[in-house]
């Protein structure tokens, strides 16, 4: 009886829902519907993935500018005197002085040594003496030949006479010649005892002692003298590098009036230090040894406190050339790869440019564009490794 009523109950709510179902109008049933599909579309809306948006890379940029760019050349070189002179024994003698003070600053034609000078003093002496003895004969033979001429001429003596007077003229005057340049050569082998100093300069020890026997039968080196103040530098370039300077319309080593510029060194000392002075290039070697395939090239360099010393080896820096208005970039903006060096260009419009360029020498942390870029134009000097060629950019 009980579950009799329970489906009782059932049916008749069953039969009241659709009673009620069936009085809803058509308007109600059309809100429903467009509530319905709000609902729905609210639910697509808010449920639905984000779209993404297009991350633009963000790169630093510089802009292309033009400078004047000097190229440089580094050569091992050589410090050598502008004068390095031996002092030596010219007649042989024993050395009995020196008058300097080893290492010390000598002036020109300053006395340095004192060889024993009495052997060459007599021959002095005797020198004169025979050229006494000349000028008196021949002051005879002028006198003999002036009382023969007029004797001769007024045929009281012969022609004989005449010409034997000629004769011992002619011959006493040649001794006298003679006399002469013996006297003057022994006054000159005199003078060679006392020894001076070529040049101004700083001198060396002495090679000898005092009373050894020098000159050409024994020890005729003495002592070096050293003019130091001004210094050359000496330093060897490659055949490349000629080829290159010459291309460039630059002569080392020649001076050229058209040029704003010329042609300098500068060394490093051995602590590491740059010297102070620059030194001009003056010479260049004509020739190139096929050995090496290098030329000499050589600097003159001021060296006023003798910082520099003769024998001293340096590094040597040599301007080679000034590009002016030269068109540079970073070094590090460059991509080189097997089909040559490129770089990114930022456009005006945003779009980042992949152009290959033509490099040109580098100097310090820049190097030069023959080719493929214009002032003004902006590159990417970093993050260029997230662009592709016509990749929209952002500059930072």
């Amino acid at each position: 009886m009980k579950g009799s009523n329970i489906l009782k109950d059932t049916y008749r709510s069953s039969q009241y829902i659709v009673v009620k179902i069936k009085k809803f109008g058509w308007k109600t049933w059309l809100a429903a519907i467009v509530v319905a599909a709000a609902v729905v579309v609210a639910v697509v809306l808010l449920t639905r993935p984000e779209h993404a948006e297009e991350e633009i890379p963000v790169v630093a940029v510089e802009t292309v500018t033009t400078q004047d760019v000097n190229l440089y050349g580094e050569y091992p070189g050589t410090i050598r005197a502008q004068q390095f002179v031996e002092v030596r024994a010219r007649v042989e003698g024993y050395l009995e002085q020196m008058l300097f003070e080893e290492g010390t600053y000598v002036n020109k034609n300053q006395v340095l040594f004192i060889i024993d000078p009495r052997q060459y003093q007599a021959k002095v002496d005797q020198a004169k003496a025979a050229l006494g003895r000349s000028k008196a004969l021949q002051l005879k033979a002028d006198r003999d030949l002036n009382r023969i001429r007029p004797l001769f001429e007024q045929n009281a003596a012969s022609q004989l006479d005449l010409d034997n007077a000629i004769a011992a003229y002619e011959s006493a005057t040649a001794d006298v010649q003679i006399s002469e340049a013996d006297l003057t050569q022994a006054e000159l082998a005199l003078g060679y005892t006392t020894v001076r100093s070529p040049i101004s300069g700083y001198i060396s020890e002495r090679y000898v002692d005092i009373g050894t026997l020098v000159g050409p039968g024994g020890q005729s080196l003495l002592a070096t003298v050293v003019k130091s103040d001004t210094v050359l530098v000496e330093f060897k370039m490659t055949d490349l590098d000629y080829q290159i300077s010459k291309a460039r319309n630059v002569n080392i080593g020649q001076k050229d009036s058209t040029r704003k510029w010329d042609p300098y060194i500068t060394i490093t000392l051995a602590d590491k230090s740059v010297y102070k002075y620059r030194g001009l290039v003056d010479f260049a070697d004509p020739q190139v040894d096929s050995k090496s395939g290098t030329f000499s090239v050589r600097a003159e360099m001021p060296n006023p406190q003798r910082e520099l010393l003769p024998g001293q080896f340096t590094n040597v820096t040599l301007l080679l050339d000034i590009r002016e208005d030269a068109v540079v970039v970073p070094t590090k903006a460059l991509v080189t790869e097997k089909d040559g060096a490129y770089i990114f260009v930022l456009r005006n419009d945003g779009i980042a440019e992949k152009r290959f360029i033509e490099l040109g020498p580098e100097t310090g942390n820049m190097t030069v564009v023959e080719r493929g870029l214009l002032p003004g134009e902006q590159i990417v000097v970093e993050g260029y490794h997230k662009l592709t060629h016509g990749m929209k950019a952002r500059a930072l």
